[in-house]
């Protein structure tokens, strides 16, 4: 059989006494490192703290004290990722909240006593080993997203290469070496000119440099001679077409990579000097984002073969990139240039694409070159044909469901894909008022698409509709994303929408399960603590004057029937006990577990809580395959304590050890001479206490 990994726990304490009380006390199940004081326990941590799963940690230690290690685990963001339980004699409540400030998970006051500091530890452990199952399943999900994110960036820009007749290498060799020029750029300068996620951006939007040229026809794109002046006009307005493409996005505009890939389609023709276009930016007014990628596309567009031109080899390029035959350049850049030049056509050849990524991508590109412009007498056609072109691509690529819309006259027009997905004809007339339709969308849905599509300005032409839709005899929730067409007369109309339907179905149950799986204890099905404590502190927020009580319980001798009878076992009593507890509570009461087999109940009561706190504690008693299983619990009234969370918790969790130590199997409420943690222990060698109230007994 495989074993899990050992945890380890790194036990901060200047008394090697109490260290070797605490790690007698673990019992070997831990594997342990030690340090007698704060410096020892930082230097371990910096050594090993990915091995670390909790720390215990003094208070008052020689050189560095417990308060001051906290410190240094925020400042270097360790205490995120490692719990601490502070072991300490001091009370002193000032000293307590702060040590909470700074991210302690729990507190063990000595003398120590095994059954809690056991407790304690199982407890964190396994809140943080949940947490961090949790932060890795949402890491894996955002770094396939970010995957798939890039995908598209890089299948959309080289659609756009292989229209323009150039090789689908370009794409890449622009990725590659603005991320050289970029990174030296940064270690040159006196200060960094970008932040790590600057860079990231910047290398990632100079795939969509040329994005414009999408809509330059082929004709002028793949020219092999001279363009005239009315082509050179048409070729240079990609710069601009691209940013606004961009900026015609529905959403995303305040994100920094938007903005970053705007001032790169923009201007990355723009020269130092000012004789670049379109806008004649000059010196620092031109992003330096722009002017690294700008450097990049220069030496890749002279090192590369073209319609119009041979290629130049590497020498001959820089020669003339630094002698100003391609324009001028930032001085800082010409440095760049100057001391990387010798690793360039390496870097180049080692990030070269395999033959079958560009088999691949040109078999797309290819479909895309077969749509050519249409005649320029018609401003209105082409207009069309350019928002299907777009449309196109994004379908091609996702495989989504995509329609075109024209008023006049009244049709609806869908791809062979999508005409099947749906089990309509590519081609419908009249389709507001066809049944077929109306089976997959209802009619409201398909009219309040319809207005809304009317309702547009040519300025914000997108609309976003959500609705219930019928495919393939299944109902799921849907998106429709459509772009409406306006003519550019005055005043302009309304032509119809180009659009997809995307499935958000599955997007929705991902995030319902992920948002109940942070919400949830896994085994049980019950709140987690976390989430629990935030409930009720709005519960005690919104309903000041009402009277509630907070009862913690854990079942006896747990792990004794835990070891004896096996951790299956274990696991369905766990579970039994959830489900008692369900059963016996009312819709409004919250109930969690806290971790390992301690549990918490938070309800609401008008006159008289006994009966209902009675019935609770009841209902957890039960046989389980001839086992017969108790619990202990401790509960405290916030008419006497408050509404404070923290005072109830810590209060019932008195009360709670108050009934461990007079037996178990019992039911305690909290009382002022419970304050003291210790009175509760040192009761273990005395009879229960006669003045605590006692509301059952076995």
């Amino acid at each position: 059989m495989e074993h899990e990994r050992r945890q380890t726990i790194l036990i901060a304490d200047d008394s090697e006494m109490n260290r070797a009380i605490l790690i007698e006390m673990l019992d070997g199940q831990y594997n342990i490192l030690e340090a007698a004081d704060g410096e020892e326990a930082i230097a371990a941590i910096q050594l090993r703290n990915v091995e670390i799963d909790l720390m215990l940690l003094d208070i008052v230690m020689p050189r560095m004290d417990g308060l001051e290690v906290l410190k240094i685990m925020n400042y270097q963001h360790w205490i995120q990722d490692i719990p601490v339980i502070m072991i300490s004699a001091e009370r002193e409540p000032s000293t307590v909240e702060r040590a909470y400030e700074l991210g302690v998970t729990d507190f063990i006051f000595r003398p120590f006593d095994p059954h809690i500091v056991r407790r304690r530890i199982t407890n964190t452990l396994l809140l943080y080993a949940k947490q961090r199952k949790l932060a890795d399943l949402v890491t894996d999900q955002i770094y396939e997203k970010e995957k798939r994110s890039g995908m598209m960036i890089d299948i959309l820009s080289h659609i756009v290469e292989f229209r323009n007749g150039e090789s689908g290498q370009h794409v890449r060799n622009i990725h590659v070496l603005t991320d050289i020029f970029i990174h030296y750029l940064n270690r040159i300068n006196n200060a960094p000119v970008f932040t790590a996620d600057e860079m990231n951006n910047i290398v990632a939007a100079s795939a969509l440099h040329d994005i414009g040229k999408i809509a330059i026809p082929s004709a002028v794109l793949n020219k092999p001679g001279t363009l005239n002046e009315e082509e050179t006009k048409l070729m240079r307005s990609h710069t601009v077409i691209g940013a606004q493409m961009l900026t015609e996005l529905p959403v995303h505009q305040r994100e920094p990579f938007l903005k970053t890939a705007y001032a790169i389609c923009r201007w990355h023709h723009e020269r130092y000097d000012g004789s670049g276009y379109p806008d004649g930016l000059r010196g620092d007014a031109i992003p330096m984002s722009a002017q690294v990628v700008a450097l990049a596309d220069v030496y890749d567009a002279l090192t590369s073969t073209r319609v119009y031109k041979k290629a130049y080899s590497h020498e001959e390029a820089v020669r003339m990139i630094l002698n100003g035959q391609c324009g001028a350049f930032h001085p800082l850049l010409m440095t760049c240039l100057r001391e990387t030049a010798d690793r360039l056509p390496q870097e180049l050849k080692t990030a070269a694409w395999d033959s079958g990524e560009q088999q691949e991508i040109r078999a797309m590109a290819e479909e895309v070159q077969q749509h050519e412009e249409l005649s320029a007498s018609s401003r209105t056609l082409q207009l069309l044909e350019y928002e299907r072109i777009k449309a196109r691509f994004f379908a091609d690529m996702s495989g989504e469901i995509q329609f075109e819309y024209t008023v006049t006259p009244p049709k609806l027009t869908l791809t062979a894909f999508s005409a099947q997905k749906l089990g309509l004809d590519e081609m419908m007339l009249n389709p507001l008022k066809d049944e077929r339709v109306q089976s997959i969308m209802q009619p409201k849905d398909v009219q309040g698409l319809s207005d809304a599509l009317h309702a547009t300005i040519p300025e914000q032409p997108v609309v976003q509709y959500e609705f219930k839709v019928n495919i393939e005899s299944t109902v799921r929730w849907g998106r429709i994303i459509a772009r409406a067409i306006w003519t550019d007369d005055s005043p302009p109309r309304y032509l119809g929408a180009i659009g997809k339907v995307v499935d958000i179905h599955e997007e929705h149950a991902r995030i319902k399960a992920l948002e109940w799986l942070s919400m949830h204890d896994s085994l049980t099905g019950l709140l987690n603590h976390s989430v629990a404590r935030e409930k009720i502190r709005e519960r005690m927020h919104l309903r000041p004057h009402s009277r509630f009580v907070m009862l913690i319980f854990d079942m006896d001798r747990f792990k004794c029937v835990n070891d004896s009878r096996g951790h299956l076992f274990g696991d369905q009593t766990l579970r039994l006990v959830a489900e008692r507890l369900r059963a016996s509570v009312r819709s409004g009461d919250i109930i969690a577990r806290v971790g390992g087999d301690e549990f918490l109940v938070f309800l609401e009561y008008k006159t008289d809580d006994t009966p209902i706190v009675q019935r609770i504690f009841d209902s957890i008693a039960c046989e389980k395959d001839g086992q017969w299983l108790t619990a202990s619990m401790g509960a405290a009234r916030s008419e006497m304590l408050g509404n404070d969370y923290e005072t109830l918790f810590h209060a019932a969790d008195q009360a709670l050890y108050a009934a461990k130590a007079a037996g178990g199997g019992k039911l305690y409420y909290y009382r002022d001479d419970m304050k003291d943690l210790l009175s509760a222990v040192s009761a273990i060698e005395e009879p229960p206490m006669e003045d605590a109230r006692e509301v059952r007994t076995e």
